[in-house]
């Protein structure tokens, strides 16, 4: 497994070749606006390659990296992912933050008490998800949730959050017979 250098937040993945000279479309973790002014990108198991040209089309974007001039070279980095170093990415506006800035807060309940530490962010799809470290093992917090307050800088806090989510057993809601989810042969 290859490792990668300190201080990257993945930013995306190379998608399908874009034409015949090696450009390529990305798939954009994030703010499409947040990759047009970078210079470089870090390619997974490749290292550091120069940008030549970035540039939106339509709702995507496309990327020209200097010595992928081909549509073959292109292909051979199809799928692979794309991360920014953190200084290099753009500032953003006050309720704005990056993945990485979160890694490392504090995740504290509406009175302040301290439940654990972000470890981590993953893209799951349509739901960013908190790697949450605590006294009893790590714990999974959907960061879309309306209980999930950022502080940026400061802190994570779970505000009206279900009692257990983190560090106990949550409440479970029984299967709805008129959902067609019963539990097995109905007994009366």
């Amino acid at each position: 497994m290859n490792s990668l250098p300190p201080d990257l937040t993945r930013v995306g993945h190379l998608m399908a070749p874009q034409g015949l000279r090696g450009a390529m479309k990305l798939f954009v973790i994030g703010e499409t606006a947040q990759l047009l002014a970078l210079r470089r990108l870090y390619l997974e198991g490749l290292g550091w390659r120069r940008i030549a040209s970035i540039q939106q089309q339509g709702l995507g974007v496309t990327v020209q990296l200097l010595g992928t001039d081909t549509r073959e070279a292109a292909l051979e980095l199809r799928g692979l992912k794309i991360y920014a170093h953190d200084s290099e990415l753009p500032g953003l506006e006050d309720g704005q933050y990056y993945y990485h800035e979160l890694r490392g807060l504090k995740v504290q309940d509406a009175d302040g008490t301290v439940l654990g530490e972000v470890q981590d962010v993953l893209d799951m799809g349509f739901q960013d998800v908190l790697v949450v470290k605590y006294s009893g093992g790590s714990a999974l917090l959907p960061l879309q949730a309306p209980y999930v307050v950022v502080k940026r800088g400061l802190a994570v806090v779970l505000d009206g959050a279900p009692e257990g989510l983190i560090g106990g057993q949550a409440d479970t809601v029984k299967p709805s017979k008129e959902n067609g989810l019963e539990d097995g042969p109905e007994s009366e």
